[in-house]
């Protein structure tokens, strides 16, 4: 069965079937069907792709980022996310959660950190870990440090084979000397916050966050001590590279029931969408991560920061909506910082 690749239209709430099809109910209707409302509430986090630049090639990449796209924020739409942070202002926005491929490789990184905490936000970089010991990227780490931003870090298992199974070889021993050198500057030791992020490698559900979390603190303390704050648990979206493995394997209508039947009404409360908003390399505005890789506008007019005049119009409205949404609400619910439930 071949899957039509998704194309750009006009923002709407109404479901794109093109993007997925088989005989699970659309997310749209199991929302009706439990009496579940989904829009926004005041916004609270501001995340930004930087581009598709990234030294790895992952399996799992929902957003296809590699060494050799060319994708990537320029200073001009840096500077105009910065004068719209200034017009929104910090009652309203909290936290700026920067994003790539690897967004450390986009040479706006450090502009955004610097003017996003000279404005006293909480500034999160997520992280691919081997990005902190490539060439050109010595100081990246202590200027992390420096600027007190929270490290969101990729480590899809505490294993070697695992993470290599999924990100490529030599990858996990890059993972462990780079989380080495984090703790050496106080990142997981309480000074300041290391969190890692768990995917399955495959099509199931991640087990419950806290006990592979104790797994996680055991095994990295014991075989290498390394130590980070908190483990996040994050569910495969069928979307791209993920959904290309799924096609290859035959397993998309069996890994979209598995979702559609853990579907959890107690997720939908806290969905990340509900108070976040995503911009693009080049600006578009989406509603959330997923939907900016699978090109859906956010529901709410305008969608590019050069229309808009500050974010406070974002504080309320619909919110953008196609199947993919149930890898969010699927058992304990998944977001950008984990389980939900």
């Amino acid at each position: 069965m071949t899957i039509p690749l998704p194309k750009i239209e006009p923002a709407s709430t109404k479901p794109k079937r093109d993007l997925l099809t088989g005989n699970w109910p659309s997310f749209v209707d199991l929302l009706a069907e439990n009496d579940c409302t989904l829009s926004r509430r005041r916004l609270r986090t501001l995340q930004v792709n930087l581009g598709k630049l990234c030294n790895q090639t992952c399996r799992h990449c929902h957003v296809e980022a590699g060494p050799r796209r060319p994708e990537q924020m320029t200073s001009a739409t840096a500077e105009r996310l910065v004068s719209l942070m200034d017009a929104t202002g910090a009652d309203i926005l909290e936290t700026v959660d920067i994003t790539g491929g690897a967004p450390e490789l986009n040479p706006v990184f450090k502009y955004l950190v610097r003017e996003s905490r000279t404005r006293q936000y909480h500034v999160i970089d997520r992280c691919n870990l081997t990005v902190l010991v490539e060439d050109g990227q010595e100081d990246t780490a202590s200027f992390l440090a420096e600027h007190r931003v929270e490290i969101i870090a990729s480590l899809p298992c505490y294993s070697r084979e695992n993470v290599e199974l999924q990100r490529g070889k030599g990858v996990f021993e890059k993972s462990i000397q780079a989380l080495r050198v984090l703790n050496e500057l106080g990142y997981g030791n309480g000074k300041l916050t290391l969190n890692l992020v768990y995917n399955p490698v495959g099509p199931f559900l991640p087990p419950a966050q806290d006990e592979l979390e104790a797994e996680y603190r055991e095994n990295l303390l014991e075989d290498f001590g390394v130590r980070f704050n908190r483990l996040f648990t994050i569910a495969n979206m069928p979307i791209k590279r993920f959904l290309y493995d799924l096609k290859n394997e035959d397993q998309v209508n069996e890994y979209m029931m598995l979702l559609v039947n853990s579907f959890n009404t107690t997720a939908v409360d806290d969905l990340m969408c509900r108070d976040l908003l995503s911009v693009s390399w080049d600006g578009r505005i989406f509603d959330c991560d997923f939907n900016q890789m699978v090109e859906i506008p956010a529901a709410r007019n305008p969608t590019t920061i050069w229309s808009i005049e500050s974010f406070e119009c974002f504080n309320s409205g619909s919110i953008a909506v196609d199947d993919h949404c149930y890898g969010c609400t699927a058992g304990a619910g998944s977001s950008c910082s984990g389980e939900l439930v």
